[in-house]
């Protein structure tokens, strides 16, 4: 192996750039060319690791990231992933990845790179959730081009994308981002009663829409007084397992939720399906029919709206109050996570950490350590 110097003169002047002279795993000799020498020193010391490991891929050899991503692409819909998540890969690909980066060769992908291209996202009007959804499916993407040997090393893997919420922690307010127990307490009493058992179920479980759209008798054991979350309807109201490992589970129910469920059972429309929450015809539910439906009305006849008289809260939003109520229960927040079916406890925190603050134990303990060390 070498670095050398290459000067030439050309209509501008004298050009000066480095070249990496070395051999593969394989034997062939293959060059690199850099125009300061510390980056062809700094490529050179990660070349060098890979060829002895025989992971090295050349740059000539390299696909694009729009290449890989085809191939991604491919391997997805071959392994019969939902729908939903091949055409939300397919849209990062089209309208993020691909006009950025999508000629640059993988072996040219780094990570100060992707940091780069998080900017060029930003500065071209893509949100801090956007960035880092599609930061994922890029991780993701070129994990699979290194698996087929494509590329030595995935560049995306180390990159981090923080902001001001994610690192101040995200707050959770009751009449803000969740219901208060008053305005809980009007959707049970007031909701239609086609509709009741869905919203008591949410309130104290906090199943998501999907699972609770998916949700069949046979998972539901009356007489434990657990569901047992199994599966889940997508958009579509195609049934597929839990998206994560996380979100098979069991959720433990209240007496309310217990009979309830008993009183709905007799008249809860049936189908081959056997769903619990089904629509009149026995399929499953739309959550977008419900929320516009049913829901929006439900918070406008009990006076649940903002500033501008519009619905306060999304179906969502039962899932966090049910949330809160398990802390303020107590819960441990690996309960909490392990309820919710989040994949990790950082997620659980990163969400609801404000609630499991106890400020008033938080002075009593300042309070104890001040005259522990002033009696001592």
């Amino acid at each position: 192996m070498a670095i050398r110097k290459r000067t030439w003169t050309n209509a501008q002047g004298e050009k000066v750039a480095w070249v990496v002279d070395y051999k593969d795993q394989h034997g062939k000799r293959r060059l690199k060319t850099f125009q300061r020498k510390k980056d062809a020193d700094k490529w050179w010391s990660e070349a060098n690791y890979e060829v002895a490991h025989g992971i090295h891929t050349p740059a000539s050899a390299s696909v694009t990231v729009s290449d890989a991503a085809g191939l991604w692409l491919e391997h997805g819909r071959a392994e019969g992933l939902e729908r939903s998540t091949i055409e939300q890969r397919e849209r990062h690909v089209r309208l993020h990845i691909t006009p950025f980066i999508g000629s640059l060769k993988l072996s040219d992908l780094s990570a100060p790179r992707v940091y780069a291209f998080l900017d060029e996202l930003r500065d071209n009007g893509r949100s801090l959730a956007m960035r880092r959804k599609v930061l994922t499916s890029l991780k993701s993407l070129v994990s699979h081009a290194q698996g087929r040997g494509l590329v030595a090393q995935n560049a995306a893997r180390s990159v981090r994308l923080k902001g001001k919420a994610r690192e101040e922690g995200h707050e959770m307010r009751a009449g803000v981002e969740l219901p208060t127990k008053s305005e809980l307490r009007a959707m049970m009493e007031n909701a239609p009663e086609r509709w009741r058992p869905l919203i008591v179920t949410s309130i104290f479980t906090g199943l998501r829409s999907s699972e609770l759209r998916g949700l069949r008798w046979e998972d539901v054991d009356l007489d434990a007084g657990v569901i047992h979350v199994r599966q889940r309807a997508d958009q579509w109201g195609e049934m597929g397992p839990p998206k994560s490992k996380a979100g098979r589970r069991d959720v433990p129910l209240a007496p309310m939720v217990v009979n309830t469920l008993r009183e709905w059972r007799l008249s809860c429309p049936k189908g081959d399906l056997d769903l619990v929450f089904p629509n009149n015809r026995g399929r499953p539910l739309s959550h977008t029919n419900f929320a516009k439906r049913v829901f929006r009305p439900l918070q406008a006849d009990n006076g649940i709206t903002d500033a501008k008289g519009a619905p306060r809260y999304g179906p969502h939003a039962l899932r966090h109050a049910a949330a809160s109520l398990f802390i303020e229960l107590g819960w441990t927040p690996k309960k909490v996570q392990t309820v919710l079916g989040h994949a990790s406890i950082q997620m659980t925190f990163d969400v609801y950490g404000k609630l499991f603050e106890d400020q008033e134990a938080d002075r009593q303990a300042m309070e104890r350590l001040e005259a522990a060390l002033l009696v001592g």
